[in-house]
């Protein structure tokens, strides 16, 4: 007959605790399993869906043309909120009705400037963080309906994860990604993969950062065709690595703008560089510590074709490691951060950073007026 050894109190808490760390690094050896097997994979190059809309409008040489590039923060980094990794403390910033108030914001800006291109960085279609709204969509319908004709749009995916367990609550699923608003048709777009500078497994949670590519044809003043595109550029390069995935990715650009260019094309690339140029003096802005470093694109790498734009008389961005309404203004840490590198066969008439002070979001929108060279 074996007779049954009582356990201590103490021996049936070990076991217990056992069992307890044993379900959570099951539960999350399958989140990871998860998360790899649905793991975002775009190609190299991918061809894109245009939408067009109902315009006929026609670019030609020597027209004058207006952009404007502007980071959304998909909705929820407007001038109430923080964010946990830029040394603040909250994960979710805006509850829904704060989003649709900074989405109308947004597109009401837009329709204040009027701009003949958009570019949009940080627009989120389906993303736990900004409460299931597409706001290309949203932005989109709002100005169409407002009468501009911003209704040819191309849009790529650069953050899809199906869900992002940190921190604690964590963020949740994210379909974001970067959208172009045209008043011309856009005859071409393509989605180019940049490098990535994560490895497994940081890598699921992470970007996968794009540029994307749109060609509208450029006609003569007689309206023959000139054999000639604009190539629009929309990027938002990276912000959290240690500055080699930023050199990387500056350098797959400036081969993709410089192959362009020497086809005869007019090319303008815009967005969130997330790195000031070297050329611009952000001296009003310097660096505090502990803040983030933005890096720089160094002018000198790229050859004499090129233009660096950007208005240092007001910053792009702002710091989120608190909020920004009823602080003191002069605490934060500001950046120049957003722009655009333009060829040299266009001529820029003026490039002027709005000063919204990061109301609907924690950028301010650049706005730049140019001219196509005969």
């Amino acid at each position: 007959m074996t007779i049954q050894k009582k356990r201590s109190p103490l021996f049936r808490a070990f076991l217990w605790v056992l069992r307890v760390f044993g379900i959570l690094v099951l539960c999350f050896a399958l989140l990871l399993a998860y998360l790899t097997a649905a793991e975002y994979k775009p190609q190299s190059e991918e061809k894109l869906e245009v939408k067009s809309g109902e315009t006929t409008k026609m670019l030609k040489v020597n027209d004058n043309v207006s952009l404007l590039t502007w980071n959304i923060g998909y909705g929820a980094l407007g001038d109430n909120a923080d964010f946990f990794m830029d040394g603040g403390k909250s994960v979710q910033t805006a509850d829904t009705q704060r989003v649709q108030e900074n989405l109308q914001g947004i597109a009401s800006e837009i329709d204040a400037k009027s701009p003949d291109v958009v570019f949009l960085q940080e627009v989120d279609t389906n993303s736990s963080r900004s409460h299931d709204i597409n706001e290309a969509d949203t932005i989109q319908n709002q100005l169409v309906n407002d009468g501009m004709s911003l209704a040819n749009s191309t849009f790529a995916y650069n953050y899809k994860v199906p869900f992002i367990p940190y921190p604690i609550p964590p963020i949740g699923k994210v379909n974001s990604g970067i959208l172009t608003l045209s008043n011309y048709n856009i005859a071409d777009a393509t989605r180019y993969q940049l490098p990535c500078p994560f490895s497994w497994p940081m890598r699921l949670g992470n970007l996968k950062r794009c540029l994307m590519v749109d060609l509208i044809p450029v006609m003569k003043e007689d309206g023959t065709a000139s054999g000639k595109n604009l190539v629009l550029v929309n990027l938002h390069l990276e912000a959290y690595d240690d500055g080699e995935g930023k050199k990387a990715q500056t350098e797959m650009l400036r081969n993709i703008l410089q192959k362009e260019m020497d086809a005869g094309n007019y090319v303008i690339a815009g967005g969130d560089f997330n790195q000031t140029f070297s050329g611009t003096d952000d001296s009003e802005y310097p660096e505090l510590a502990g803040m983030w470093h933005c890096g720089e694109v160094d002018e000198s790498e790229f050859s004499f074709d090129w233009q660096f734009e950007m208005d240092n008389k007001v910053p792009t961005c702002r710091s989120l490691d608190k909020a920004y309404a009823g602080a003191d203004q002069t605490s934060f840490q500001y950046y120049m951060i957003d722009g655009f590198i333009v060829s040299k066969n266009i001529t820029v008439s003026s490039v002027e950073t709005q000063n919204l002070k990061f109301a609907h979001t924690d950028h301010n929108p650049v706005y730049m007026k140019i001219m196509l060279n005969q």
